[in-house]
């Protein structure tokens, strides 16, 4: 039966008594909040389900919870806290699929340094302090953190100078308009199309009017798909990978998917801007240098490269250092083994267990989290060139060549996964190891 018309508003509102507030479990909904919450920025930040979950637990044990068990999923919390005989279940959801690495480091500080007791208040008071700090740097200065990070996987590829300036011009307009973007809170598939379209038309017109200009540069693949490397979802497919490791498949599958879907809108933009031009994508020959050149050549790219990513992911500059020099290590010795015949999977996994290795000594103490030193210095990895080439066969019809370049691209992703995930089994026993959940089939609920 409707109200009547002239009911007033605040009539038809039926008022909270005093009795009926009484029977709430206010100091657990409270609780519940708090804890929440720390899930849910720590998700929007864009670490690993389980390190969610975890710092989910440090905190309602902190605050006197006696059972708490969270649901972790790319894009919602399901979470249940208990205390004696009553409970409360929440889900938050998350719309925010970017990478903080500044605030991922200030969250895992609250969860390793939580007391023994605290109240919401007290919670909620340090995620209000987290949740003020602006990012670190401007977005000019975002834009040509990208551009770094893009050129050095330039040089890694073998472009010429002139191509490496155009990749850093075009990777740092594209994350610029990406920003502008993702501060309007434009749909994710679309903000990667527009900043994968805008660094590579950006590349193209500049290899365009360098020729124009008497400057005879090829528009090779090499310096064209280096622009476009900042929009690696590097994280989303990391973070999935140790997920499913971790027998979270849920969180995992999530997490992959969403990385496989952000790949696929770069490279819908990458492949319709190549449409516009005549790509070179015959492999460029080695300079004949001497060992040390190559060897000097390797590190400073890749430190640049490892340098630029960091930085454009919100770390903090002794952070982003230590994952250069990381990735410097490891990727050097890569693609040195590489040099004396090593198959490519076999180098890719090797180094990627020295990246967890080395990140995990560099993390001691709780200084960093170990994601935000791995995943930087392991996305100049990435063969992403073989990919594009994969996408062009495919579209002249030479599939059998397609066929082969997307293998050899899923088998170095995997091994890149691999070799993190043995990294993590040797070097973080919580994580190694799986801890039995109490039961809870003992509780009875309230009635």
């Amino acid at each position: 039966m409707s109200e009547p018309d002239d009911v007033p508003i605040k009539e038809m509102v039926r008022p909270v008594s005093a009795d009926e507030e009484a029977m709430e479990p206010v100091e657990l909904i409270e609780q519940s909040g708090a804890i929440m919450r720390t899930g849910r920025l720590m998700l929007a930040a864009g670490t690993a389900s389980y390190r969610v979950a975890q710092a989910m637990q440090a905190v309602a044990q902190s605050l006197g919870v006696d059972a708490h068990h969270a649901q972790v999923s790319l894009t919602d919390i399901t979470a249940t806290s208990r205390r004696g005989r009553i409970f409360r279940t929440e889900l938050v959801t998350n719309s925010v699929f970017s990478v903080n690495t500044d605030r991922i480091v200030a969250l895992d500080r609250m969860r390793r340094t939580m007391p023994e007791h605290t109240t919401a208040a007290e919670v909620h008071k340090t995620l209000d302090n987290i949740e003020a700090r602006g990012a670190r740097y401007p977005v000019i200065a975002n834009a040509a953190f990208a551009g770094a990070a893009c050129g050095g996987f330039a040089l890694l590829n073998h472009a010429r100078l002139l191509e490496i300036v155009a990749v850093f011009l075009a990777a740092g307009l594209g994350q610029y308009v990406r920003r502008l973007l993702m501060m309007r809170h434009f749909n994710i598939f679309g903000v990667t199309m527009a900043a994968a379209a805008v660094a590579t038309g950006v590349y193209m017109s500049s290899m365009a009017l360098l020729n124009v200009t008497g400057v005879q540069v090829s528009t090779h693949a090499a310096g064209y798909i280096s622009a476009v490397l900042f929009l690696l979802p590097g994280f989303a497919l990391i973070t999935g990978a140790l997920d499913m490791a971790k027998m979270d498949i849920t969180a995992g599958i999530s997490r992959i998917a969403f990385g496989t879907m952000i790949t696929l809108g770069a490279t819908v933009s990458v492949w319709a801007v190549s449409l516009f031009g005549t790509l070179e994508i015959s492999e460029r020959p080695e300079a004949n240098l001497p060992v040390a050149a190559d060897i000097a050549l390797w590190a400073g790219g890749t430190a640049v490269g490892v340098l630029g990513f960091a930085l454009m992911f919100n770390s903090a500059w002794r952070l982003a250092l230590s994952a250069a020099a990381i990735g410097a290590i490891a990727n050097t010795g890569r693609l040195f083994a590489m040099d004396q015949g090593v198959a490519i999977q076999t180098a890719t996994a090797a180094a990627c267990v020295l990246v967890g290795v080395l990140a995990a000594w560099a993390a001691r103490g709780g200084r960093f989290p170990v994601i935000t030193l791995s995943v930087p210095a392991v996305l100049v990895m990435v063969p992403g060139v073989t990919a594009h080439e994969a996408v062009v066969s495919l579209n002249r019809g030479d599939y059998g060549t397609a066929v082969a370049g997307v293998l050899l691209v899923v088998l170095v992703v995997l091994s890149i996964m691999v070799g993190l995930v043995v990294a993590k089994l040797l070097t973080d026993r919580e994580w190694a190891f799986t801890q039995t959940e109490q039961s809870w089939h003992h509780i009875d609920t309230a009635k």
